[in-house]
């Protein structure tokens, strides 16, 4: 049951702190992750969203790896739409270069911010059409010859890298696209959760190896969950009231950072606890937690699982990691 473990990291931003301490607080963590046998970290790419500092993911991974020694590290994801993926396949290919086989490429269709941010930022086309043929051509610059497949341009920076490619969702949509390109498929359950089962079973039932794209043999999908370990339930719970405000800031429009924990009492009645979105979490002591993840996986077959974890006290966060390490492996 106990599967590979890994960690979405978007370098969140506590009231009073700054983007610098929240990156230097992200960069402890994964240190740690690597002490303490993650098998990856993956950074997400957010926008125009003031209690994330998750934006520039090619630098945060370039920062993490050269702390690190172990850990896979990557993208979870580059929202396509903003870059040009020619661009794309030279940064992860020179980051491939400095720091070895450690590099993952995880790619989303959706940009990962609000309309008027995304226009501000559109640089190539979300079309399923478009996306796979970006995604053909960044294996290109990332194979031996370096050439795309369908333009005569060569990326000597990525050639040979071979950097492995994920496709990012949380739709029918999007697991249909990474079967049919015969990719692994992270699935955004931490936030998404409503198509999760269907999918995963879009997802292995679209599944290929005849694609031009066909990267692995088998279907291969890690799922999101929402993650606070403490020592006993209760503490658990007052730490995820930060995930909870941090959501409902969400529905009311509110821009704030990240809020310390309060008395989960204080968030009653407003509909917090059955948020839909935080249907897919793992709060408690370490057995609970464990016992929450091991169902999860059972559910959803999951190869792999990749934790969400917020706290306003990096701390917190970092305790959570490690007793769930403890716990885990």
């Amino acid at each position: 049951m106990s599967v590979p473990l890994s960690i979405l990291d978007l370098v969140s931003i506590s009231d009073g702190s700054t983007a610098s301490e929240a990156i230097a607080a992200s960069m402890e963590s994964a240190r740690h992750a690597d002490q303490l046998g993650y098998h990856r970290l993956w950074f997400a790419e957010h926008h125009n969203t003031p209690n994330l500092a998750a934006s520039a993911t090619a630098l945060l991974i370039s920062q993490a790896a050269s702390v690190t020694e172990r850990i896979r590290v990557g993208s979870g994801g580059v929202m396509l739409p903003n870059h040009a993926p020619l661009m794309v396949a030279e940064q992860y290919g020179t980051l491939a270069n400095m720091h070895g086989n450690r590099i993952d490429l995880g790619l989303g269709r959706a940009p990962g911010t609000d309309m008027m941010t995304a226009k501000a930022l559109s640089r190539s086309s979300a079309e399923p059409q478009a996306f796979a043929q970006n995604i053909y051509d960044m294996q290109g610059w990332f194979g031996e010859n370096g050439t795309a497949h369908s333009v005569p341009i060569v990326s000597a920076v990525s050639a040979g890298t071979e950097v492995p490619i994920w496709v990012l969702g949380s739709t029918v949509n999007g697991a249909s696209i990474a079967g049919q390109l015969g990719l692994p498929f992270s699935v955004a359950s931490h936030f998404a959760p409503d198509q999760l089962d269907d999918a995963i079973q879009v997802y292995r039932n679209a599944f290929t190896t005849d694609a031009p794209t066909a990267q692995i043999d088998e279907p291969y999908v890690m799922a999101g969950i929402n993650v606070m370990v403490a020592d006993t339930d209760e503490e658990a719970q007052r730490q995820f009231t930060v995930v909870e405000q941090m959501f409902l800031d969400i529905q009311t429009g509110k821009r704030r950072k990240i809020q310390p924990p309060v008395d989960p009492e204080t968030l009653a009645g407003q509909g917090v606890r059955d948020h839909p979105m935080l249907r897919i979490k793992a709060v408690g002591a370490p057995q609970t937690v464990k016992a929450r993840m091991e169902e999860f996986v059972e559910r959803t077959g999951a190869d792999e699982l990749i934790t969400v974890t917020y706290a306003y006290d990096p701390a917190v966060r970092d305790r959570s990691l490690q007793l769930l390490a403890k716990t885990w492996f």
